[in-house]
């Protein structure tokens, strides 16, 4: 068991808990694809919670497909059927009637009048889905609908939706409308109404359950059908009358986000009335909410540092303690999952996990440092002379101090600065080192930044790959995306050294991936960590093709194919010197840049070129290539067009 040394190690363990909590909290909250995961276990749960009977006293009557036919005219609906429909429900001795239908604008004048008579005859409590003036009504609408809905029986419907993935969770408590003053949502007038006080503040609604996968949690009846059923079903009930229909008034909620329950007119959300509906039972029915708030959710990610620290504590090795950390996070996933399924609250599982891990992690750095000292050292002597990366293998295998190496695939990167040399003769050598060091000393940290490894030094010219010592599978990606942030940190270092006076070349880079020998090579009593091969030649190759065509990155089809997600235009087929096929050559663009009205012409003309059609390309690259900063690649193939090149092959008779 690893203990701390003194009781300052006990504070420095108890700060990383409470670090581990609120960055776990600060993760999920601010990182959409972690909140959206979080959320997303949570539906899930949810969607698969247990069965209840429907519930007893609400019932909602939907306005379908059906019952629109029965009218002369599908919207607005017709203002007669409603008027008789909330009389006849009145008259079989409905509780209260809920009606989420939006009355903004006039139908035929006298099944108007019939209607507004009817709303102001209301003997039962009855509420009217409002909406103010600055949601989406025009002042037209926003007057008539003020004029047409007595304003004791509004009630807002808006609904709240999540800012991530728009799903709808929460019960919209109600809002400040001008000139009204605070009207509450819907659900909560009708449950003022009932003599039930109603949430004063947004909670996680929690969603009443269904007797099976087939059965709606509340009884639900075609609204032109209702004259045809038995006037006891009505009796003494609260009754939501809505629209049922495919694309009006649907969200995204936790039940449309269930596979099971999310078919039919499901799959196109859950709709509004369904909502309101359920907020409703969940006021009325005085149940808890599922969320166990900010500060339950805060102990709870507290809670969860403790078994990280104490398994940080444990004298494991790295595999044992990453299996350790598996077991005991999929114990606590099944059961959070199944402590809901029995009725108890919806425990976050996202956060909490990444509070145990980040005090697993954080505890295990603490703990271990004396074993590291001793590495450490090590490595200070090393870093100087060799890559971290090879000095990290160094350290795990000492069989790795031999001559000899292995074949692998791996993404090499060459930069060179142009006209280097010219250059370097006007400057004097103290002068000369001390900007080259600057220089080297940005480059390098990227390429370390990425977890790459710089091989070599040649003048103004490096050489670094991925994929080794240490096996990446994603060495294009990190090569890629290293690439970009050189080319990036060049530039601005190039204009820094010009304010300075000094004529700094931009640097040009190659990118490629292949297989090639890596390992050892040299004497036995001197030899250095590099690598050989087909694939490390074309690389360098490819840092010189952007000399011929003006671009700055020149980066191969292996690799670009194997970077989904990065925006890149195609440059050309070239057949570097030495070779007999051609590849495919790209430049890596920014998002920005890659959606631009130019880089669409300039892809638009590459393809009509490789299709033959020169003339076409050639109109669409003119404009790209006489501007005074003319696109490097479009004057590229223009000039070649005027020269006589039908295609977008270009054969290299240099390196």
């Amino acid at each position: 068991m690893r203990r701390p040394r003194d009781w300052r190690g006990f504070v420095i363990l108890a700060v990383i808990a409470l670090l581990s909590a609120w960055l776990s909290r600060e993760l999920v909250q601010r990182i959409t694809v972690l909140n959206m995961l979080e959320q997303w276990t949570g539906d899930m749960r949810i969607g698969a919670r247990p069965a209840e009977p429907q519930h007893p006293e609400i019932i909602i009557v939907s306005i379908t497909e059906e019952t629109l036919e029965t009218f002369p005219y599908r919207a607005p609906i017709d203002r007669k059927f409603l008027s008789d429909l909330l009389q006849t429900l009145e008259k079989r001795g409905a509780r209260a009637i809920l009606l989420d239908i939006l009355l903004d604008q006039p139908t035929e004048p006298d099944k108007d009048a019939a209607m507004k008579a009817t709303l102001a005859g209301m003997r039962i409590p009855t509420v009217v889905s409002y909406v103010h003036g600055n949601h989406q009504l025009t002042p037209r609408q926003s007057r008539f609908l003020d004029d047409f809905v007595p304003a004791r029986q509004r009630g807002l419907a808006n609904v709240v939706r999540d800012q991530f993935d728009n799903t709808v969770r929460w019960i919209f408590p109600g809002a400040t409308v001008p000139d009204q003053g605070y009207i509450r949502g819907v659900a909560g007038v009708m449950a003022s109404l009932l003599g039930i006080a109603p949430p004063d503040d947004l909670i996680t609604l929690a969603w009443h359950g269904r007797p099976d996968s087939e059965t709606e949690p509340f009884r639900t009846y075609p609204a032109h059908t209702v004259t045809l059923l038995p006037e006891a079903w009505f009796a003494q009930k609260i009754i939501l009358i809505g629209a049922d229909l495919s694309l009006t008034d649907r969200h995204r909620t936790p039940l449309s986000s269930s596979p099971v329950l999310a078919k039919g007119l499901n799959q196109y959300g859950t709709p509004g009335v369904m909502i309101h509906a359920h907020a409703l039972a969940h006021i009325l029915d005085r149940r808890p909410t599922p969320d166990l708030g900010k500060a339950g959710r805060g102990a709870m990610q507290l809670l969860s540092t403790l078994p990280g620290l104490l398994l940080a504590a444990v004298e494991l090795g790295f595999q044992a303690r990453l299996i350790l950390a598996m077991v005991l996070t999929v114990c606590y996933w099944i059961g959070a999952i199944h402590l809901f399924a029995m009725g108890g609250p919806l425990l976050p599982l996202l956060a909490p996990t990444l509070a145990f891990i980040l005090a697993l992690g954080s505890g295990d750095l603490y703990l271990g440092r004396d074993e590291r000292e001793q590495r450490k050292f090590i490595k200070n002597a090393f870093r100087r002379y060799l890559a971290p990366a090879v000095v990290e293998q160094l350290l795990n295998d000492r069989a790795s101090l031999r001559l000899g190496g292995e074949r692998r695939e791996m993404t090499f990167i060459f930069t060179d600065v142009a006209d280097f040399t010219p250059f370097s003769e006007t400057m004097e050598a103290t002068e000369l080192t001390n900007l080259l060091n600057r220089y080297f000393n940005g480059m390098c940290q990227i390429i370390l930044r990425h977890e790459g490894t710089v091989i070599n030094f040649v003048g103004d010219a490096l050489f670094a790959l991925f994929g080794a010592p240490a096996r990446q599978d994603d060495h294009p990606r990190r090569a890629l995306a290293c690439a970009m942030e050189l080319d990036a940190f060049a530039q601005g270092f190039r204009q820094r050294i010009h304010r300075e006076g000094i004529p700094f070349g931009e640097t040009r880079i190659g990118v490629h991936t292949g297989h090639a020998a890596i390992g050892n090579m040299g004497s036995e009593e001197r030899f250095q960590y590099t690598s050989l091969g087909d694939a490390v030649n074309t690389a360098a190759r490819l840092e010189g093709f952007n000399k011929f065509v003006g671009t700055r990155i020149c980066v191969s089809e292996k690799t670009i194919g194997r970077c989904p997600g990065f925006h890149a235009r195609p440059i050309a087929e070239v057949v570097l010197k030495g070779k007999s096929h051609p590849i495919a050559t790209f430049e890596p663009l920014t998002a920005e840049q890659a959606d631009t009205p130019d880089m669409r012409t300039y892809r638009e003309a590459y393809a009509l070129l490789t299709s033959g059609q020169v003339a076409q390309a050639q109109r669409l690259l003119a404009p790209l290539a006489s501007r005074n900063a003319p696109d490097p690649c479009a004057l590229f193939h223009l000039r070649r067009l005027e020269a006589g090149a039908q295609d977008t092959l270009v054969q290299m008779d240099s390196k």
